[in-house]
């Protein structure tokens, strides 16, 4: 009884890597290998960025 028990828990599961799993659209294959990467951050990221550094940043005037 037991090992009937224990035998019903036991369920092998064999998992595929998604690389080599079929895809459920053959046209999105070429979709995914033309796949950009990260892109460098644009003008106004870069603005934002400094606008917070000079924020966190003590100026002290020369007397």
């Amino acid at each position: 009884m037991a090992n009937k028990a224990l035998a019903k828990r036991q369920v092998m599961r064999v998992s595929v890597p998604p690389s080599t799993a079929k895809p459920r659209n053959p046209v999105a294959v070429a979709a995914r290998l033309r796949a950009a990467g990260p892109h460098k951050k644009g003008a106004t990221a870069a603005r934002q960025a400094e606008k917070r550094a000079l924020a966190k940043a003590k100026l002290v005037a020369d007397d």
